[in-house]
């Protein structure tokens, strides 16, 4: 089927910006679109401008016969910063200050705005760690983990706290939570696993990093090397966590007790150091 142009070009980036870090040939553009080599060249050629002066990401073309092009997240640190700002400023309310001093974040976890912008910083800032897949331990940081599994364009696997028969065989551990320094079972499906992986944890909140260590250990059970964690929120203290490496995307200094509201920031750093 001939297309104009301009349809081809609109097609496109809706195919790559709906699948990120996916590689297509060319070829499968030229069949879809009954479009020559070179047409198709100049077609991607105009979608990395386009996309790249309006900051809406990366177009990469890889060369050689297993070679095509990908779209890649790519936010800026000022508008990383800008957008963490807004998300400090809205959980900074008294009534968010649950016992514990923990803050209720459900209703930003599970905002798709919230999270979709939280996904591209975080696929940004790990893509290049090279993971073949996400984990997280179910429940809240569920929505933000699977955005940035569907950013790197690798599958999301779920530790579960409870057996689940639609699991299958599973392989369980105990681990000693860092933020309430009790003991906790932890479950992940055999079937899910493949031995020489490499996995990034993703996470919503982390205080001692009990959970993201006992996701460490599950993974030794598989061979599996963990090469990186990302957290939403990651309190200031204690200052030594059971894990020593780790990408946080603000940091929670406390409660302030003059005015009973939580103390959040904007993590200083925007450059991962694993």
């Amino acid at each position: 089927m001939k297309t104009k142009r301009s349809e081809r070009i609109g097609a496109m980036i809706r195919i790559l910006t709906e699948n990120p870090n996916t590689l297509y040939s060319y070829p499968i553009f030229c069949e879809m679109f009954g479009a020559a080599k070179s047409s198709i060249s100049e077609d991607i050629a105009s979608i990395k401008s386009i996309i790249e002066k309006f900051g809406l990401g990366q177009v990469e073309t890889v060369a050689g016969a297993a070679g095509g092009v990908r779209f890649l997240q790519n936010i800026s640190d000022e508008d990383a910063h800008k957008f963490l700002l807004e998300i400090c400023d809205k959980l900074s309310k008294e009534e968010r200050i649950l016992p514990g001093d923990f803050v209720y974040t459900v209703d930003v976890l599970s905002n798709p705005k919230y999270v979709s912008k939280m996904s591209e910083i975080l696929a940004t800032k790990l893509r290049k760690l090279g993971a073949d897949f996400v984990i997280t331990v179910e429940t809240k940081g569920i929505p933000v983990a699977l955005m940035t599994a569907k950013n790197l364009g690798i599958p999301l696997v779920i530790a579960r706290r409870d057996n689940k028969l639609s699991e299958g065989p599973v392989v369980t551990i105990n681990y000693e939570s860092g933020s309430s320094n009790r003991l906790q079972t932890m479950s992940v499906a055999k079937m899910a696993m493949s031995q020489g992986k490499k996995a990034l944890v993703i996470d919503d909140f982390m205080k001692g990093g009990g959970t993201v260590k006992g996701i460490c250990g599950i993974m030794k059970e598989f061979n599996v090397t963990i090469v990186g964690v990302g957290v939403i929120i990651a309190t200031a203290e204690p200052e030594q966590k059971n894990i020593s490496d780790y990408y946080s995307l603000i940091t929670m200094d406390g409660i302030d007790k003059n005015h009973n509201i939580p103390i959040l920031r904007p993590t200083q750093s925007l450059n991962i150091t694993i």
